[in-house]
């Protein structure tokens, strides 16, 4: 039944404990046997030999397991999707968000909310995600339960709930107090398996109080029923807390807040409790949203296990033995081993071979997958990532994922001539794999360039190459990867006549290129309505266009921010070609760009620094060096958080640089923030 499924990401910054925690669900829910963890590179979840070894989780890994709260209670089925925090690896984020239903959001309670915390939060916002709250790592020292709350407030903007406060901090942190049921929550045993309850002790009745009525506040404005009892002077009984907190977390009102230390086993019982009590269940989400084809309309997508099939593949991994593993969410419908599936954007009929649930990179069998359930279907060979999948009698494609561009590139060529065709087949299952990855091949040089969104992403692909697909290559330095633009607008007439295969091919056309605000992309119009000219006719311009903005300028790199508007078209029935009209507005977008004063951008990163507070005007002193600008300088606790932004063909070699000036114990995390005018001319 859809009423006892769970859908759940598990999101965070790098190093808050996702993976620690999402070990603990497992163990506690009777999905493993023992306690995974990463720090030994014994992680259930951190499958992959690469994650293992550098300790981070590197690709979305997906489980399902099994949850009883009570022997009598209904059995809760939890789809669980633990996630990257590193900035490199943000799609895996972006792509595991668009199928969730609900979120964990894990907040380290000494550094709070941290760089990448804000992304994921603002991808989840993206998605209507309802999302639940837990502070980690409380048994550390600097640990502040009530900063990290006051810190969500100011910087998610998101008001929040605590339904739980530590006993205790640091090396005294022994437990919680439950807000809901005011009683004290300790745990027993070393793993974690035994919990005891008890009343508030007395020394902390005051602070429970306090924060009872601040958990109070916050639900009566957003609950009508609440209001009415605490006005009527009546403390709300638990279920009716809980179950009006429900209904704020699903709406996005309200964000409940727990407490705990998964590394010494305290807090994850009632984690997994509050996923089961406030996140939605699969026909309680938002609906999906669609767009139907021969209706030209858009229209939202029930999730109705007896409907039309209707699924989204949202990640794409190979495996030597079984090929491309598709990822798919259904919204609608079900499918079943061997039937016939209908590719709707692409066109093409798939056929679903096996159908499988995953259990990180283990799996079993599924004689169905249906509406609400998330699975793997073997057997695809045209799906990507972002593909919808149903049937030829109902065209519906569910709202595609948007992954940034890469921002870095490196040359890769094989040792031996033997390998080259080889490599080229890995980097095409690469590029299927992860749609932040592209590869081209440079037609001047013949070499192969691959890019991606930062050093680490490119190393881990790297050697993925060398050591999993065992092929010999030779690698590159980094290099960044630039764009083109105009800085002035230019009309231009362009012509084009050819004579081929005794036919003459001709075609003329007057078009504008003119520059456009930095972030908003290229954009084409045709301001010419004629009917005499075929539609084909426009479709070959509108390719022509678009093929020059890939083309580049003068250096070759892809233009953005380009507007180009075709203004007049001379059209002539006998030489009037597809072919004529697409060369001649290639070769005049090329030809007017040249003319409109093109510049060249540079990415520009926005870095995050976390260092210690004596450190911090060393950590600014090397940011201003490399050319970036200090934004901000927060405290907090013994550390100091540094925002800035710098450009990226400066920032290669500034780990080395920071762990020199801070003795080791700075961190930084940086993303692409946008284009800006190369300050020198290259041209």
């Amino acid at each position: 039944m859809l009423t006892y499924m769970r859908n759940i990401g598990i999101m965070a910054h790098i190093d808050a404990g996702k993976t620690t925690t999402t070990e603990r669900i497992l163990y506690y829910t009777g999905k493993s046997h023992r306690i995974g963890e990463v720090d030994d590179g014994e992680s259930i979840m951190d499958w992959m030999e690469q994650e293992q070894e550098r300790g981070i989780t590197i690709q979305s890994a997906a489980t399902t397991t099994y949850w009883k709260r009570t022997t009598r209670g209904p059995q809760y089925q939890i789809n669980i999707i633990d996630t990257p925090g590193h900035v490199d690896f943000t799609a895996e984020v972006e792509r595991s968000l668009r199928v969730l239903d609900g979120a964990v959001a894990i907040f380290d309670a000494v550094r709070g909310v941290e760089p990448q915390t804000e992304t994921v939060w603002h991808q989840a916002e993206r998605y209507r995600v309802p999302c639940i709250g837990y502070v980690n790592k409380m048994d550390r020292v600097g640990a502040d339960y009530f900063q990290v709350l006051e810190d969500v407030t100011a910087k998610l903007n998101v008001r929040i709930a605590a339904i739980q406060i530590p006993i205790g901090r640091e090396n005294g942190f022994e437990g919680v107090i439950d807000l809901i049921d005011m009683r004290e929550i300790r745990w027993a045993s070393a793993e974690g398996e035994m919990l005891l309850y008890s009343p508030v002790a007395a020394e902390r009745k005051a602070l429970a109080a306090e924060w009872r009525e601040k958990l109070i506040d916050a639900l009566s404005q957003v609950s009508d029923a609440v209001t009415e009892r605490y006005l009527s002077g009546e403390d709300p009984e638990p279920d009716l807390v809980r179950g009006e907190l429900r209904t704020a977390v699903l709406k996005r009102d309200l964000l409940p807040v727990l407490a705990g230390a998964s590394r010494r086993n305290i807090g994850v019982q009632p984690l997994i409790g509050a996923v089961v009590d406030y996140l939605p269940a699969p026909d309680e989400a938002e609906p999906a949203l669609g767009h139907h084809l021969k209706k030209e309309e858009d229209i939202q997508v029930p999730c109705a296990p007896k409907g039309v099939p209707l699924g989204l593949v949202f990640k794409i991994q190979n495996d030597r033995e079984a090929g491309g593993l598709c990822y798919i969410r259904m919204y609608s419908g079900s499918i079943k081993p061997g039937a016939v599936l209908y590719n709707i954007g692409k066109k093409k009929r798939e056929r679903a071979n096996r159908i499988l649930r995953m259990h990180s990179n283990k799996s079993e069998p599924l004689d169905e997958l249906c509406a609400g359930d998330i699975g793997v279907v073997i057997g695809m060979k045209f799906a990507q990532t972002g593909d919808t999948i149903g049937s030829e009698g109902w065209p519906v494609i569910l709202e595609k994922m948007q992954f940034p561009e890469p921002v870095i590139s490196i040359s890769i060529e094989p040792k031996t001539l033997s390998e080259q065709e080889k490599l080229k087949e890995i980097l095409t299952l690469l590029a299927r794999e992860d749609p932040t990855f592209t590869t081209k091949e440079n037609e001047e040089t013949g070499q192969l360039i691959i890019s991606g969104m930062g050093e680490l992403h490119l190393d881990v692909l790297v050697t993925r190459i060398l050591k999993e697909y065992k092929v010999g290559a030779k690698v590159g330095n980094p290099q960044v990867t630039y764009r083109e633009s105009v800085s002035k607008t230019v009309e231009k007439a362009a012509s084009f006549s050819r004579i081929i295969a005794g036919k003459e091919n001709a075609a003329a056309l007057t078009l504008r290129v003119e520059p456009l605000n930095r972030g908003s992309g290229n954009r084409y119009t045709c301001a010419v309505k004629n009917r005499d000219i075929p539609e084909s006719v426009y479709g070959a311009i509108e390719r022509g266009v678009r093929g020059a903005f890939a083309s580049g300028i003068i250096l070759g790199y892809p233009c953005i921010d380009v507007g180009v508007t075709v203004t007049g078209i001379r059209y002539a029935e006998l030489t009037g070609s597809e072919f004529a009209f697409e060369a001649c507005a290639s070769m005049g977008v090329d030809d007017a760009c040249r003319e409109a004063s093109p510049i060249l951008l540079e990415p520009v990163m926005a870095v995050d620094l976390i260092c210690p507070k004596e450190s911090v005007g060393d950590v600014i002193g090397l940011v201003t060096q490399r050319g970036g600008q200090v934004a901000s300088i927060e405290s907090k606790n013994q550390l100091d958080e540094v925002k800035a932004s710098a450009p990226m063909a400066k920032m290669f070699g500034f780990m080395t640089s920071l762990r020199s000036a801070s003795q080791g114990r700075a961190s930084f995390t940086m993303e692409f923030s946008h284009f800006e005018k190369k300050s020198e001319k290259n041209y």
